[in-house]
């Protein structure tokens, strides 16, 4: 706009002391003040010229410099795109790319408590999984340092956080590696609970080396990152399946940042209900014993290929229902010496089943399920009994003071309850649970904030 004003500008001064040139002429003849005006303009038009070539040039030069400044800064920017990849650190979306990638978020995926998820082609064809935060939870401030600290996560059983997208006033995002197998709850429970997901039976030997996978990759966070990290939501739902059916733990939505030398931290309850450990439920702290105990939840559910909890209804009577516990069911079993009844009845069908193994799984499951936290192996010892490396021995008997506080809450939501059993269980369960810190409240044990599947 200025070029196009000067040159407006310079051709009509030019054109104005050609027309006053002119003029002088028919008016003064050829006397001498004549010769002076039209030296004078003369001289004027062809400064004018002479500056209208210099801010051409000057113009070509710095248009040629701007393009090839744009043309190194774009290579410098797929460069420092290249390295982030190659050091695997997140890119930031805009919010714009993560709506192409996922057509407008049509290509839904799944759902939870507190994120949805949606899958998603990025512009050099890599399959992603964009998972949208639901609700302000946590301040930018923390989004980014959780973000920063995921991010520096490195394990070939951990799902790989590809970027982020988070901008005042718009929904956050996470970018993960796309998994076409989906999550495990696919792969071990019925048809009826994959809701028309895609999913199958996975075999034993398979369902064993996913155990190992998994516990892999929480002794990695819970051992070997510099700030120890807990998951806080194990489950089969946030357990992803390669291509070659190898575990991955994915989803820290809930992960917290632990110090090296700190034994337990207060968090909010968040979670869901059958995976949370006791102390959890009774608001005393969570550590990596927290994860070792939903870790063990898991393992019991990949051998009977059913949920640990479930509500029974009768079907005369509505109002009277109970909790099935599977784990107690287990331990039971195991104690007659009749264990193979519990496996899923689809893998005993399809035969093939190690019985040691099974055994060698089940007792791992039961000391991650302890009550008492210092009695749960770690996760670095889990992984030697899975692999033979240590004798596994006998888990001692527990109460699975568990299923009273499902009770509890079962009970707390009838009209006729007046919380005496309630009051009592938390005094018990307290005890149980072996902790020195007391109870914060004797409702800490409601499910009602626990998030569902």
């Amino acid at each position: 706009m200025e070029d196009k004003k000067a040159n407006i500008i310079a051709v009509t001064t030019v054109i104005s002391l050609v027309i006053f040139i002119i003029v002088a002429r028919v008016c003064l003849k050829l006397s001498r003040a004549f010769f002076l005006i039209c030296g004078a303009g003369i001289a004027v038009i062809l400064a004018v010229l002479a500056y209208l070539i210099i801010r051409s040039q000057y113009n070509r030069s710095r248009k040629f410099l701007e393009s090839r400044l744009v043309s190194e800064g774009r290579e410098l920017r797929i460069e420092y795109s290249f390295l982030r990849k190659v050091a695997g650190l997140p890119t930031k979306f805009r919010y714009r790319e993560l709506e192409e990638a996922t057509d407008n978020f049509q290509s839904f995926l799944g759902q939870g408590a507190s994120a949805t998820v949606f899958k998603g082609i990025l512009n050099d064809g890599t399959a992603v999984a964009v998972k949208r935060i639901n609700g302000e939870e946590r301040g930018e401030k923390e989004f980014r340092s959780e973000v920063a600290a995921i991010a520096n996560v490195q394990h070939v059983n951990l799902v790989h956080l590809l970027g982020y997208c988070s901008n005042p006033g718009e929904p956050r995002f996470l970018v993960y590696e796309f998994f076409p197998n989906g999550s495990l709850d696919c792969w071990i429970f019925t048809r009826k609970e994959r809701l028309n997901r895609r999913g199958g039976c996975l075999s034993w030997n398979l369902r064993y080396r996913v155990a190992i996978d998994i516990a892999k990759a929480l002794s990695y966070l819970h051992h070997d990152c510099r700030s120890r990290i807990l998951h806080l939501d194990v489950k089969p739902e946030n357990i992803l399946l390669d291509e070659n059916y190898r575990g991955i733990v994915a989803d820290f939505g809930l992960s917290k940042l632990m110090g090296k030398d700190q034994s337990r931290v207060l968090t909010t309850l968040r979670g869901t209900k059958g995976y949370l450990a006791p102390e959890w439920l009774l608001e005393q702290g969570v550590s990596e014993k927290s994860d070792i105990y939903s870790y063990g939840m898991v393992l019991l559910e990949m051998t009977g290929g059913c949920r640990n909890v479930c509500l029974i209804e009768d079907n005369k009577d509505r109002s009277e229902r109970k909790w099935q516990y599977f784990p107690k069911i287990v331990n039971q079993k195991m104690r007659e010496g009749k264990l193979m009844e519990v496996v899923d009845r689809r893998l005993v069908e399809d035969g093939g089943i190690d019985e040691k193994e099974v055994r060698r799984l089940v007792c791992v499951a039961l000391w991650c399920i302890q009550e008492k936290a210092r009695l749960r192996p770690s996760m670095a010892r889990v992984v030697e009994m899975l692999e033979g490396r240590v004798a596994v021995e006998e888990p001692p008997e527990t109460r699975m003071i568990i299923v009273d506080l499902l009770s509890i809450d079962d009970q707390d939501q009838r009209p006729d309850h007046h919380g005496h059993n309630r009051r009592h269980a938390a005094a018990m369960a307290a005890h149980l649970v072996d902790s020195n810190l007391p109870t914060t409240s004797t409702h800490s044990f409601a499910m009602s904030i626990v998030s569902p599947r």
